[in-house]
């Protein structure tokens, strides 16, 4: 990406950097001559992906902090800005994702994802505002939420609250900061093949409604961040077009629900495709994995 040269000096958090998207957008940016500002609780983990920065040229910084702590997040962020002289870009990616149907969700579950994806989101939001706003030049903040963020889908029911509430706060927010330097980004990614997506497969459920084979793969994602932040764009969905779909299924909610019901069976029979080897025999996937097998005589 030749315009992502514009990167080169920048000063740019990334939350979330120990893995997923996290770690690849760090990995990104430090390849193209920014100062990368790593943060997220694992400090262990963390450091090995500033070392690998390191090692390709970049420069990078280790801030080990619970997003969920506003004094933590106000430290990290006071940190990047002594050390790199000012904040440039902030990717907010910091995410937790736990299945459950609406009708079995654990509201420790849902706490747990809101305190993170949404709660977490804003105190650096804040923090990032109260920064930017001090800089002549401004910055930009990229939130990378979630196309479960505009159409819930079971069972991803609690995850889908945190992303819609995530999608109200940005744009608000972005409302607020009109005609200031300070732009305001989403970034809506389907299924990405994460660590985070990957622990979520095990979850039966979620394997039936998304089968892994047809992931995204990371690149995706971490392309629409950098696009968002260079291009100041206010929002861009992974796969393109996407987030559109999904407002216009809103005009009609109960055919949205029908099409939906049969795309997830559709993309059950492209993904057994998908994973039939060579041999013919086709891998189990979930449903067919669930299915007793006959006793051997």
């Amino acid at each position: 990406m030749i315009w992502a040269s514009e990167f080169r000096g920048k000063s740019v958090v990334v939350t979330g950097a120990s893995s997923g998207i996290g770690r690849e957008t760090a990995l990104a940016f430090g390849a193209v001559g920014a100062r990368v500002a790593l943060v997220a609780r694992r400090r262990a983990v963390l450091t090995k992906v500033a070392k690998e920065i390191v090692q390709r040229g970049g420069q990078a910084l280790v801030v080990s902090a619970d997003v969920t702590s506003p004094e933590a997040v106000r430290r990290a962020l006071a940190t990047v800005q002594r050390r790199f002289g000012g904040l440039d870009v902030v990717v907010n990616n910091a995410g937790v994702l736990i299945p459950g149907t609406v009708a079995e969700l654990c509201t420790e579950d849902l706490e747990r994802m809101l305190r993170v994806n949404l709660f977490g989101a804003l105190l650096v939001m804040q923090g990032a505002v109260a920064i930017m706003r001090d800089q002549e030049h401004g910055g930009c903040i990229v939130n990378v939420a979630s196309l479960a963020g505009r159409r819930g889908i079971s069972p991803l029911g609690g995850y889908c609250a945190t992303k819609f509430a995530l999608v109200g706060l940005t744009e608000a927010l972005r409302m607020e900061l009109h005609g200031t330097p300070v732009h305001v980004a989403l970034v809506m990614p389907g299924v990405v093949e994460t660590p985070m997506v990957e622990h979520a497969s095990i979850d039966g459920e979620f394997a039936q409604m998304w089968p892994h084979a047809l992931n995204m793969p990371t690149a995706w994602a971490v392309w629409a961040i950098f696009a968002a932040a260079r291009f100041r764009l206010v929002e861009i969905a992974v796969p393109p077009g996407a987030a559109t779909l999904e407002k216009l299924a809103a005009l009609a909610p109960g055919l949205a629900d029908t099409v939906l019901h049969w795309t997830t069976k559709a993309t059950h029979f492209v993904a057994e495709l998908l994973a039939e080897p060579r041999s013919g025999r086709r891998r189990p996937t979930a449903e067919t994995a669930a299915r007793p097998r006959p006793a051997r005589p």
